[in-house]
């Protein structure tokens, strides 16, 4: 599941291998979580619009969970029938294999330009664009203001701050004082979101993995004696403590701090909720004057190359990336345009100062090294395994190390 799709159930359409260049497969992920919500009707009219300015083209839409969307795609590759066009959490595997167009053979100059940086930046592998940014989100420290008070906390700026605000929090009875989602989700985000805080990451300025850094380490080694050995992650162990799980505890009033992300911020709000977003609290360690990132994820869209389909492919993404038709979406559902001036005219209407922080955040954020084919694999280690890190018994240096192995193994 990506970082910032929602779970869905729907599968819809189908087609033939291949394009005779006037029919497009597109594969994409459910971002809806009813029919209501289903990402169908967006592409339903967004396919009907392409069709009215394309006569005689036409696109053909399949929709998967976000829990399958990856192995699906994967499968129809192997079984040597990929589709014109996926989106999915994944590109750089595929890039490596030859299979894909590159940004430049396929969208037109002010298009492929347009990208906002980090996300181009994540989506190119040797510096040739081929993951095409869609959606994206950044993160930020949510704090239930209304805990707070009855707390008589304040707002952190600094580990040592977030570690007073969660023992206040406690004393008042706070289920969750910080949520601490390690769970086999999405630990991969919570573990960036502490590494970059504390000017550590999972790659080196190269682009190597260095998951076990001096600074990783010292990050986890701080959150399990200062959070977790101190009773303030809640009664869930952290290693078992699943994102969705540590969200809807705070919609329902059990947690002081987590990290999150656009579409939870617009939950909270609608439930009446006094929500207070804050970029994340910095190590007590790092030098004054350092900023660390936040951490940014984004879906990737991707163009499969078929003998006969580039030229219906570009035309087809150059609409897609249109300012209104990309803004529909994220939108939609709560998330981040990828785009310059998607973003710009997003932030121009924004009339809520935290979604213009959100977009202030992803323009500086650090995303996941999806440009490294091995990520896939190495990302679903970090996710069952990085919560032992703070397990009572655990040294997370040992943690890491076994972590930081087995992604040298995944990259050979």
């Amino acid at each position: 599941m990506a970082a910032v799709g929602l779970l869905g159930s729907l599968v819809t359409g189908c087609g033939s291998a291949g394009s005779d260049g006037t029919t497009l497969r597109l594969v994409v992920p459910e971002y809806g979580d009813s029919p209501a919500t289903s990402s169908k009707a967006y592409w339903d009219e967004l396919t009907a619009a392409f069709g009215a300015a394309h006569p005689g083209k036409k696109v053909e839409v399949t929709l998967y969970p976000w829990a399958d969307i990856d192995q699906e795609v994967t499968r129809m590759v192997k079984e040597g029938d990929a589709p014109d066009v996926a989106l999915m959490g994944a590109y750089s595997d595929f890039a490596a294999q030859g299979l894909l167009y590159p940004a430049e053979e396929i969208l037109s100059i002010r298009a492929e330009a347009n990208f906002l940086p980090p996300l181009a930046e994540a989506g190119s592998v040797d510096h040739t664009l081929y993951g095409l940014p869609f959606v994206a989100s950044s993160r930020l420290l949510f704090c239930n203001e209304e805990l707070f008070d009855k707390a008589g906390a304040k707002p952190p700026k600094t580990w040592s701050d977030l570690k007073d605000a969660a023992q206040a929090l406690k004393e008042e009875g706070v289920l969750y004082p910080y949520a601490l989602p390690l769970g086999p989700e999405e630990a991969h985000a919570e573990a960036l979101i502490w590494e970059l805080s504390n000017g550590g990451g999972y790659t080196d300025s190269s682009g190597a993995y260095s998951i076990a850094s001096d600074k990783n380490t010292q990050t986890f080694r701080w959150i399990k004696k200062n959070l977790v050995g101190e009773g303030l992650t809640g009664p869930v162990p952290p290693g078992s403590l699943n994102r969705q799980d540590a969200f809807a505890a705070f919609l329902r009033g059990d947690v002081g701090m987590v990290n999150g992300y656009p579409s939870l911020l617009h939950e909270a709000r609608a439930k009446g909720m006094r929500v207070g977003t804050l970029t994340m609290p910095v190590s007590d360690t790092l030098g004054d004057g350092q900023t660390p990132p936040s951490a940014g994820v984004a879906d990737w869209m991707m163009a499969f190359r078929h003998e006969g389909n580039r030229e219906l492919v570009g035309s087809f993404l150059d609409f897609v990336y249109e300012d209104k038709n990309l803004s529909e979406f994220a939108g939609r559902y709560h998330l981040l345009p990828s785009t310059v001036t998607a973003s710009q005219a997003s932030q121009d209407a924004a009339t809520d100062p935290s979604a213009e922080q959100f977009l202030t955040a992803l323009r500086t954020a650090q995303l996941y090294p999806v440009d490294d084919p091995s990520w896939l694999q190495v990302s679903n280690t970090i996710k069952r395994n990085i919560g032992k890190a703070v397990a009572p018994t655990a040294d997370p240096k040992t943690v890491l190390e076994d972590i930081a192995r087995q992604a040298r193994t995944a990259e050979q």
